[in-house]
């Protein structure tokens, strides 16, 4: 039975046809037989589970084939409705689960069943030609089919692949391997899934605990769920269990809150709660209805380089696609559910996505509802949008790198961490609350950007911002970097980097006092400035009296124009820049350290010039390892650490 997730809707092939007439035995790869073992034991608190996942299983098949048979009407010719049909047999411990789609050839068995996590797309690429924009049903197979081997010792599959001729049955007992061999029993079109329940598990073969379980977790399922009359029951008709409706066309308000959860358990594959749920239906010029979760933690693929989403388009309550960026933007991908159209042509395919103006305009309403209901939520209940935004705030801020249309909403909605003393247990601020608690002389929005919270706290390029109360958003997710470069600003504020910003500190606070201009003065100072020119020359650009600086020595800042110093070293772990620029060196005038060198510098003592340049040398090490680089020569620094210690103790 294909997974909803990714059964391979592959056309029919020579080599389908083709096999072993006897049993051949396989072998499961070392990644799947692990993942059985943590499916049974870990993976489902529930064992109810698997029958709810087999189910969704044969439905999906059934979505597929009636997708396949818009082009292909003679799929569906010669066999049952459409439906998912249990039948169970209490006498024997048996349950099967049969359904009238697309079935399986022997190949995607073996592919489907016996790999985890298999995709034939590039396969089925190949097979398409020009036909290879309607590839969009494919996905990634999941492991809902494994969930079986939580009831049963052995599993049993008989399918045969609409429109194709031979039949085929796998087996497996979940942990040897499997068999794969051609065979007459299997079903003329679909899939049907024998279940040898173990000893524990043969009141799943009891049609009452089978009527319960599909109510309560499968009514929603668009096809019919049918029960066959077991052993000693009277009665010839199956009974259909479930309403066979789409939850996302019923009014809100004949859905119960159970109801919503399932569906999304269903829908997402997931064991959390829906942190959020939307149910809509838009009516005008062009008719949807949705059925749109918000997770209530953040999923594991949620930073996969693919940034696939996981909202899938219906077309009259025909599956389109699960994949499809031109209904949800990335920045909106944690989104799961549902968005079905009644206005786009059934027989949709992906170049037709890509240029349809109604799939823009389904967009655009749904990424304006999102952000409105995220709005309300900010505004209504700020603790619980704290959770949302420190689980998704780093793929919502990629909004506002991507798509321009959205900035006011998407800069209302962000919050940051901040330098600011008094933001509460949760520590989050938001510009606009920024802006209430600068000093009127202020000019900017200073930001400092980095990969860990704690070290951006104890950076030495803050010391002199702290000192005159001026607050600085700490900012550590890697998209940060770009957007504050593309937004540019924030009510008329411009967002600067406090690497680059330490001569704006004389425009705020404290006029600089009698002492501090003396110090300007003090010929040491520059006469040490000025050896170091000579001495780090070629690696810095420039060295100069810090402003910055109240505690710490020295510090690398980037001049005005350069790349910022986290972004360019992110860019250089991705090869995307060769070189980092060199940056400036800034001493703190006042540090006893620099204070002495000064000195050093302003006698001229014999070997003074010497000493200077192995301690400058020391300095810039020692400010490449506050901006998270390594010394320049890791050997050389060691020495000259040593030697330094050592002339102090002597």
């Amino acid at each position: 039975m294909p997974d909803n997730e990714s059964q391979t809707d592959s056309p029919q092939t020579d080599s389908a046809n083709t096999g072993p007439a006897t049993s051949e035995p396989l072998a499961f790869q070392a990644e799947v037989s692990r993942l059985l073992d943590i499916v049974a034991n870990a993976l489902y608190s529930n064992r109810d589970i698997f029958l709810r996942e087999l189910i969704s299983n044969g439905a999906d098949a059934c979505d597929r084939l009636r997708y396949l048979a818009l082009t292909q009407p003679e799929l569906l010719s010669g066999a049952a409705e459409l439906a998912v049909e249990l039948r169970p047999n209490a006498a024997a411990k048996q349950l099967e689960i049969v359904d009238s789609g697309v079935g399986m050839t022997r190949d995607e068995l073996i592919e489907n069943l016996g790999t985890i996590a298999h995709s034939g797309s590039a396969k089925f690429l190949s097979q398409l030609g020009d036909k290879k924009t309607e590839v969009d049903l494919i996905g990634q197979f999941g492991v809902g089919f494994y969930s079986a081997f939580m009831v049963a010792d052995k599993v049993e599959v008989f399918s045969r692949r609409a429109g194709e001729q031979h039949g085929w049955r796998w087996e497996s007992d979940g942990r040897s391997g499997f068999t794969v061999e051609e065979t007459t029993e299997a079903p003329a079109r679909g899939t049907r899934i024998l279940l040898h329940l173990k000893e524990d598990a043969g009141d799943y073969a009891e049609p009452l605990r089978l009527r319960h379980i599909v109510k309560t977790y499968s009514d929603h399922i668009s096809v019919p769920v049918k029960l066959s009359p077991g052993e000693g029951e009277d009665g010839s008709e199956p009974e259909t269990l479930n309403s066979a409706g789409a939850l996302w066309a019923r009014p809100k308000s004949e859905v119960t809150e159970e109801q919503y959860q399932q569906f999304y358990h269903d829908v997402a594959h997931a064991f959390d709660q829906p942190w959020q749920t939307l149910h809509f239906k838009a009516e005008g010029m062009i008719e949807y209805s949705g059925l749109l979760f918000i997770p209530g933690t953040r999923p594991l693929d949620l930073f996969d380089p693919s940034r696939r989403g996981g909202v899938k388009l219906y077309v009259k309550r025909v599956f389109i696609t699960d994949d499809c960026t031109e209904v949800v933007p990335t920045w909106l991908r944690f989104l799961r559910g549902v968005v079905d159209s009644e206005d786009l042509p059934l027989n949709v395919s992906r170049e037709l996505l890509q240029n349809n103006p109604v799939l823009a305009k389904i967009r655009q309403g749904l990424t304006k509802r999102v952000l409105s209901d995220l709005e309300k939520k900010a505004e209504k209940e700020p603790e619980a949008y704290v959770t949302f935004w420190e689980n998704f705030g780093p793929v919502l801020k990629e909004g506002l790198y991507e798509d321009s249309g959205h900035d006011d909403t998407l800069l209302k909605l962000a919050r940051f961490k901040s330098t600011a003393p008094d933001l509460g247990d949760a520590g989050w601020t938001t510009l606009a609350d920024y802006l209430t608690r600068m000093p009127e002389e202020q000019e900017a929005i200073y930001i400092l950007a980095g990969d860990d919270l704690e070290q951006l706290v104890r950076s030495p390029q803050l010391e002199g911002f702290r000192a005159k109360g001026i607050e600085v958003l700490l900012l550590t997710d890697p998209i940060d970097e770009f957007w504050t470069v593309r937004v540019g600003t924030y009510r008329d504020k411009p967002f600067r980097s406090v690497t680059r910003a330490g001569g704006e500190l004389d425009k705020v606070g404290e006029a600089e006092s009698a002492e501090d201009a003396d110090e300007k003065e003090d010929g040491g100072l520059e006469t040490l400035l000025a050896m170091l020119r000579v001495s780090l020359q070629g690696k810095v650009k420039d060295v100069r009296a810090s402003k910055r600086l109240t505690d710490s020595p020295v510090c690398l800042v980037a001049d005005e124009g350069d790349i910022d110093l986290h972004l360019a070293r992110l860019l250089k772990q991705h090869q995307r820049l060769d070189d980092t620029p060199t940056r400036i060196l800034e001493l703190n005038p006042k540090h006893p350290l620099v204070a002495a060198l000064s000195e050093t510098a302003k006698t001229a003592a014999a070997g003074a010039g010497e000493n200077i340049e192995e301690v400058g040398l020391l300095l810039l090490d020692q400010a490449r390892i506050l901006e998270g680089e390594p010394p320049l020569d890791p050997a050389a620094f060691s020495r000259r650490l040593a030697g330094l210690v050592a002339k102090g103790l002597n």
